[in-house]
């Protein structure tokens, strides 16, 4: 009966949104640039400077808006969202749509929530419509990249607010470590250094004054060491050390 179950939101999902095929062996965003209906979420994730880690060896599963979704927000929310001085927002955001692993259609039906890369939880449900991430719809499932699988959804899920943590760089620090530590520890070490890049972003993304000059360019140094580098070990460790060095000086 469960197998039956899984199968019919499959066919539901995939039908509902046949525009990407589900034999793509390209990364994850060449996949979504190529398919033509993914040109705000492209455009996005380069203005964020996420393309790169998303670009990288993975795995991922992302919950991709398309075009229609991102035109759902209220007016002028994506021009604003654009913007560089919103940068470190536009970051919460996308990385709140992408999880670290491979997470299938069948698999996705089995669970109750989901964390995203940027430590926030997606609630997840089964409704006798379909499946459901907070309160936006997976309209297709399963498209493979090489690098992990995308499911679109029909709404831009927007993370909630976190009242009780703190947004200093010393926080997000911390976070990140205690995140990505585990992971590095388990030999994911490709999943440790996106946790990393994306804080790396997220951090230079601040106002100024929460990041002092020398740690932007302490940090700066080692971003770009890791933007030559494909070796996920050595891109852990290089950013590992930069947040070291930032959290002894202050």
């Amino acid at each position: 009966m469960k197998k039956a179950i899984i199968s019919t939101f499959a066919i539901f999902a995939i039908a509902s949104n046949p525009v990407l095929s589900k034999e793509s062996t390209k990364d994850i965003v060449d996949t979504a640039v190529g398919n033509g209906s993914f040109k705000t979420l492209a455009a996005a994730l380069t203005a964020a400077g996420l393309v790169d880690t998303l670009k990288g060896d993975g795995p991922f599963t992302v919950f991709a808006p398309n075009d229609e979704a991102f035109a759902k927000l209220p007016k002028g929310t994506v021009e604003t969202l654009l913007k560089p001085e919103n940068k470190s927002k536009l970051i919460d955001i996308l990385t709140y749509h992408v999880v670290s692993g491979k997470v299938p259609s069948e698999t996705a039906v089995t669970l109750d929530k989901a964390t995203a890369i940027n430590k926030k939880d997606i609630k997840v449900k089964k409704k006798k419509g379909g499946l459901f991430l907070n309160k936006s719809k997976v309209i297709a499932t399963d498209v493979q990249a090489s690098n992990g699988v995308i499911h679109v959804i029909d709404k831009v899920l927007l993370p909630p607010e976190n009242k009780q943590a703190s947004t200093s760089s010393q926080k997000l620090i911390e976070v990140a470590i205690d995140k990505a530590v585990p992971l590095f520890n388990h030999g994911q070490h490709q999943a440790c250094a996106a946790i990393y890049e994306v804080t790396a972003h997220a951090l230079m993304a601040m106002p100024k004054g929460s990041v002092s000059e020398k740690d932007r360019e302490r940090l700066g140094r080692a971003m770009k060491m890791v933007s030559h580098s494909k070796c996920m070990t050595t891109n852990s460790w290089t950013l590992r050390k930069a947040f070291d060095a930032m959290m002894a000086s202050n």
